[in-house]
C-alpha cells in the first residue's frame, strides 16, 4: 500500500510516525491499489462535518425490525453473564456464514448500527449474533462486574458458544468503537492461537490507545461535552444493583466525575482489578499488539472523528493481513454518504458487510 498523506492530522510532540500500510480513502484522489475494490466514502451533501456525521448516526439510527430473534444467555467463568441475540435467516443451514457484532460504549444489541447490519446480513442469509456486554441491554441486572475495553475473555467465550451452536461455520466478528479495540486486542493477544473458525474481523473507529484518545477529547471545543455525555451514560449504567459497589471510590465522592478518565479512575479500574485508570488503559489498549494479528482484519477510521483520534494508528507497523481504511470524513460511527452509491446512505454498513464476508 501507499504511505498515508498525514498533513491534515495535527503533529503530536514525541510521536514517532513511521511509514505505514494505510489506504487514504476520500474524495481528494483515487484509493491505493490494495483498496481499489472499496467504494470511496463521499459524505452526504452538507454533512461533511464530523460532528454532524456523529449526531446524525446517533439521533437517526434507523433500526429495521428483526423478528424471530432468540436470546441466549452465556454464563462466564467468573459467574457473570453476557447475552447473545441470535438472528437466524430461514434459509440458513449448518456450515453457512456467521457474524458476531459487538456494540460500542453505552450501547447494546439495539444500537442502530447493530440492528441495521444484522438485518442486512440476514437478507444475505448470514446468521448474526448481537452481543450485549456485561450489564448492557438484556444483560442489565445480571452482571456483577462492568465490561471494559480489555475483556477479551468474554469475547472468546462468545466465539466458543457460537462454535457450539454453529459447528463448521466460518465466523466473522465486527467491533464498534470500544469493542473495535476489544476485537483487535483479542486477535493480537492470541496471535496464531485463535479459533480455527475465525474468518474475518472488522474494527470500526477503534480507540487502540485508550489513554491517548481519552486525553485527545479535550483538544476540541466540543470534546468536553462528549466526555461529559458518555460519563453521564456510564454513571447511570452503574448506579443500580448489582453493578453498584459501596466499597469503590466512586461511592465516596462528594461530586460525581465529569470525565471518562475520572470515571475509570474511581470505578472501572478498581472494579476490574486494575491499579488505576492509566493501568487499565495500558493493559487494555490494542495498539502494541496489532502487529501480532494473524486473522484477515480491516480497520475503519475517520480523520474527523470527534471521539476517537486515529493518530495512534500512524505509529505502528501492521502485518500484511491487516489493513486500515482511513477516510477524510465520516465522524464517529457515522459515514452517512450520498445517495446512489449503495442501496441506502449507510456506507459504513455496506463496507462492513463486504469486509466481513469477502
Amino acid at each position: 500500500m501507499g504511505v498515508l498523506r498525514r498533513q491534515s492530522l495535527a503533529a503530536v510532540p514525541g510521536l514517532d510516525i513511521q511509514p505505514l500500510r494505510i489506504a487514504r480513502h476520500d474524495v481528494d484522489g483515487p484509493p491505493t491499489a490494495a483498496m481499489a475494490e472499496t467504494v470511496p466514502f463521499v459524505p452526504a451533501r452538507g454533512f461533511a462535518n464530523g460532528h454532524l456525521q456523529t449526531f446524525l448516526a446517533t439521533f437517526f439510527p434507523q433500526r429495521p425490525k428483526l423478528t424471530g430473534t432468540v436470546q441466549r444467555k452465556l454464563r462466564l467463568a467468573d459467574d457473570d453473564f453476557i447475552v447473545l441475540h441470535d438472528d437466524r435467516p430461514p434459509a440458513w443451514d449448518r456450515g453457512d456464514h456467521v457474524v458476531l457484532l459487538l456494540h460500542g460504549l453505552a450501547g447494546c444489541h439495539q444500537s442502530g448500527y447493530m440492528v441495521r447490519i444484522a438485518a442486512k446480513l440476514q437478507q444475505q442469509n448470514v446468521r448474526t449474533f448481537r452481543m450485549d456486554h456485561r450489564g448492557c441491554g438484556a444483560g442489565a441486572q445480571m452482571a456483577k462486574s462492568p465490561y471494559h475495553a480489555g475483556r477479551t475473555g468474554d469475547l472468546d467465550a462468545a466465539i466458543r458458544m457460537i462454535e457450539r451452536l454453529c459447528p463448521g461455520s466460518p465466523i466473522s466478528i465486527a467491533g464498534y468503537s470500544i469493542s473495535g479495540n476489544l476485537v483487535l486486542r483479542y486477535l493480537g493477544e492470541r496471535g496464531g492461537d485463535v479459533p480455527l473458525s475465525l474468518f474475518r474481523a472488522v474494527a470500526i473507529c477503534p480507540p487502540v490507545d485508550l489513554l491517548y484518545c481519552v486525553m485527545a477529547l479535550h483538544r476540541g471545543r466540543l470534546g468536553p461535552r462528549y466526555d461529559w455525555y458518555f460519563t453521564r451514560q456510564l454513571l447511570a449504567h452503574v448506579s443500580t444493583e448489582p453493578l453498584w459497589r459501596d466499597d469503590l471510590p466512586l461511592a465516596k465522592l462528594a461530586r460525581l466525575p465529569r470525565r471518562l478518565f475520572d470515571f475509570d479512575e474511581v470505578f472501572t479500574a478498581p472494579a476490574s482489578g486494575f491499579d488505576s485508570a492509566e493501568h487499565y488503559y495500558r493493559e487494555a489498549s490494542a495498539k502494541d499488539l496489532l502487529s501480532e494479528i494473524r486473522v484477515h482484519t480491516t480497520i475503519l477510521a475517520a480523520e474527523d472523528d470527534p471521539l476517537v483520534c486515529p493518530q495512534p494508528l500512524l505509529s505502528v507497523s501492521l502485518p500484511p493481513n491487516v489493513r486500515v481504511c482511513l477516510t477524510k470524513h465520516g465522524g464517529h460511527l457515522g459515514f452517512i454518504g450520498r445517495g446512489g452509491v449503495d442501496p441506502d446512505r449507510r456506507w459504513m454498513d455496506w463496507r462492513t458487510i463486504e469486509w466481513l464476508l469477502d
